[in-house]
């Protein structure tokens, strides 16, 4: 009889809260709160709510898997702004005829939900045009815009408003830039936009213009700026990496598009590309590589602090592929050093990491397909 009162006193005790422990609430508003999270967290978690998100920053590092995040963790000494998101998943990146995606086609599903063929770029295998988020959102009266890294034609920032069968039919994918119809469009590659080095012999500069944009070329000018529809160009064609000299473009860049974005009443959709944390990796170059995440970190604070004070934007951080297979075999902690090895010049296969700020964030936890993520933007839009 004792024992019996034993294992019911037992089994009452194991029903009841420990002290200090979260109790799981069946109102979904209640499923986090700031007592369940680690002191790491600066920026208090988004709460899973009803509520919908009224703007949009979706970001792509592009060759970014799970270890180049880790790596950047660990180079910040814990003070990484990865460590700010409340809500973090996996996303599968093959495309629609390889098993390793390249840039054209996973940007083209992150933005557009549809899968297509390496180097396509905005449109399905058959050549079908397919619609971005940002062109859809353009539609319906928001401000949109990109900041990248890499020249404004290459396939990530491409894949949000051209639609080509190949990545680098850089006079088609020009021209389209020029119909956008964007309101802030910064990167490199301004040689492609000058008539001498275009077959067709067109100048798109000169479309721009007419279309009542800003054009510069340096970021002090674009700093100046006072339009509300910009276009900057860096560079002739590609940045030179962050280190030793490139300018702060990313987080600069960022917050003028976030300056001119706001303005517009209805919200605004914003994407950026880290885009050289590839080129490192197919370099199998890691202090490059980790000197392009830093200037990423950078760009995420500006994203977080300014998600954080707004309070209806929703940030999506995702990759569109891995590149360099690269592996972590040691390292300091401490001192914020990795013991970094590549296994290969290319992209791999792996699943990529995603994680979510704001309202509806929650909705990009587990494993999804990279083709998942632009309806569940919507969805959290509360868009079509």
């Amino acid at each position: 009889m004792k024992i019996r009162y034993a294992f019911l006193l037992l089994a009452t005790c194991m029903m009841l809260p420990v002290k200090g422990q979260q109790v799981v609430q069946t109102e979904s508003e209640k499923i986090v709160d700031e007592g369940s999270v680690g002191k790491w967290l600066d920026t208090p978690p988004s709460k899973t709510t009803a509520k919908r998100a009224k703007n949009l920053i979706v970001i792509i590092g592009d060759g970014m898997g799970t270890a180049q995040v880790y790596s950047s963790v660990v180079a910040q000494c814990g003070n990484s702004n990865f460590l700010r998101f409340p809500f973090s998943g996996f996303s599968r990146t093959y495309s629609n005829n390889k098993y390793t995606t390249d840039s054209g086609a996973g940007g083209t599903a992150i933005v557009t939900g549809c899968k297509t063929d390496n180097h396509h770029v905005g449109t399905l295998a058959d050549g079908t045009p397919v619609k971005s988020i940002l062109s859809r959102l353009h539609e319906q009266g928001l401000a949109t815009g990109f900041v990248v890294t890499s020249s404004v034609l290459d396939a990530t920032p491409a894949s949000t408003y051209a639609h080509v069968s190949h990545r680098k039919m850089y006079d088609s994918i020009s021209y389209q830039m020029t119909q956008s119809g964007f309101d802030v469009m910064i990167g490199g590659g301004i040689s492609n936009f000058r008539p001498e080095n275009r077959q067709d012999g067109l100048s798109p500069i000169d479309t721009l213009l007419k279309k009542g944009y800003e054009v510069t070329y340096s970021l002090e000018e674009m700093k100046k700026s006072t339009s509300n529809k910009l276009m900057t160009f860096f560079c002739e064609n590609y940045y030179g990496p962050v280190a030793p000299g490139r300018d702060p473009v990313l987080a600069e860049g960022t917050k003028k598009a976030l300056e001119i974005l706001t303005k517009n009443s209805k919200g605004f959709a914003l994407m950026i590309e880290g885009s050289q944390i590839d080129w490192a990796c197919h370099n199998n170059d890691a202090p490059y590589m980790e000197a392009e995440l830093a200037d990423f970190e950078k760009m995420l604070k500006v994203v977080l602090d300014f998600a954080q004070k707004d309070g209806n934007t929703l940030v999506v951080v995702t990759a569109d592929h891995e590149t360099g297979g690269l592996v972590l075999l040691g390292g300091d902690i401490e001192k914020g050093k990795n013991e970094c090895k590549y296994i290969t010049g290319g992209h791999s296969g792996v699943m990529v990491p995603v994680f979510s700020y704001g309202p509806c964030a929650e909705y990009f936890s587990g494993i999804q397909n990279n083709i998942d993520l632009m309806p569940k933007m919507l969805k959290a839009m509360g868009r079509q």
